[in-house]
């Protein structure tokens, strides 16, 4: 990932994600998204759709959180994981863990606490 047209947009994006504060982090992502082109654009675009994701689950609309998250998914498999300085492999499978957790019904304030970002 090469924010460097927007690196203070994308951190702050990583921060208010880890902090559970996933309509920020989608807002501040956007802003680095409009600047982006190519692969950088549709990778931001699956963090960006990741977050919404989280965000229909906390809200307990498991069927938009599972459209969005393989929307996102196909986004960021396609990433090199050395581009991105994030463990997104662990991400994926913890989102995968969450969405599927909203899926068995789970109540919204029974969920697990949301997945979090490493960097590397």
């Amino acid at each position: 990932m090469d924010a460097t047209r927007s690196p203070d947009r994308w951190l702050e994006g990583i921060e208010l994600f880890n902090a559970g504060r996933f309509f920020e982090c989608h807002e501040a992502w956007e802003d680095v998204w409009k600047k982006a082109r190519g692969e950088e654009r549709l990778f931001v675009q699956g963090m960006i759709q990741m977050a919404v994701a989280i965000l229909h689950a906390q809200r307990g609309n498991a069927r938009g959180a599972r459209s969005v998250w393989n929307k996102a998914r196909d986004k960021l498999e396609s990433a090199p994981a050395a581009r991105t300085a994030l463990a997104l492999g662990s991400l994926c499978g913890a989102v995968d863990s969450f969405i599927e957790a909203a899926e068995r019904g789970t109540e919204p304030a029974a969920l697990p606490a949301p997945p979090r970002i490493e960097r590397l």
